[in-house]
C-alpha cells in the first residue's frame, strides 16, 4: 500500500510541474530603415550633419548627429506615424502611412506588430527625393527607404 501512495504521489508531483515558458524567437516588432544618398551622385551615401529627429508632439529621439542611416520605430496603435528632421534651419517632416496589425508569436513571447502597405509624404525641404525600397518592414538588416539629399 506504501508503495501505491508512494507512487501516486511522484506522479502528482511530476504532472503538476509546468514547462518553462522561454522566448526562444525574435518577436521584436521592426523598425524602419532610413538611409540618406548625395541627390548628386545617387549611388553613394551622404552623412546628414547636425540632424535634430523628432516624432510629432514628442521629445527629440536623436540630437546634433552626422548619420547616414536612421531606425527608427512606428507607432502601433495607430496607421500613421510623423517624423521631424531639421538640419541646417530647414525642419523637412515625414509622414508615414502603413498598416499595423498585431501577430500573434507564442505564449512566451506574446505579439510582435507587423507592419505594411507603408507609403511615405515629405514636405520636400531640404529632401530632394526619396525611393521606397521594401512596403513591408520584415529584414532588419537593409534599409527600407533610400532618402535623397
Amino acid at each position: 500500500m506504501k508503495k501505491i501512495i508512494g507512487i501516486l504521489c511522484l506522479f502528482v508531483m511530476i504532472s503538476s510541474c509546468e514547462k518553462d515558458d522561454f522566448c526562444t524567437q525574435n518577436p521584436v516588432t521592426p523598425k524602419l530603415i532610413l538611409r540618406f544618398y548625395d541627390d548628386a551622385d545617387r549611388t553613394s551615401t551622404k552623412q546628414a550633419e547636425s540632424l535634430y529627429v523628432w516624432a510629432a508632439n514628442k521629445d527629440s529621439i536623436f540630437v546634433n548627429i552626422a548619420t547616414d542611416s536612421l531606425v527608427l520605430p512606428l507607432n502601433g496603435n495607430t496607421n500613421q506615424t510623423i517624423y521631424n528632421f531639421s538640419k541646417a534651419g530647414l525642419i523637412e517632416q515625414l509622414t508615414i502611412n502603413y498598416m499595423a496589425e498585431n501577430e500573434y508569436v507564442s505564449r512566451s513571447c506574446g505579439f510582435k506588430i507587423h507592419f505594411s502597405d507603408i507609403s511615405f509624404a515629405p514636405s520636400n525641404n531640404w529632401i530632394t527625393d526619396f525611393t521606397t525600397i521594401e512596403t513591408t518592414l520584415e529584414n532588419q538588416n537593409a534599409a527600407h527607404v533610400q532618402v535623397f539629399h
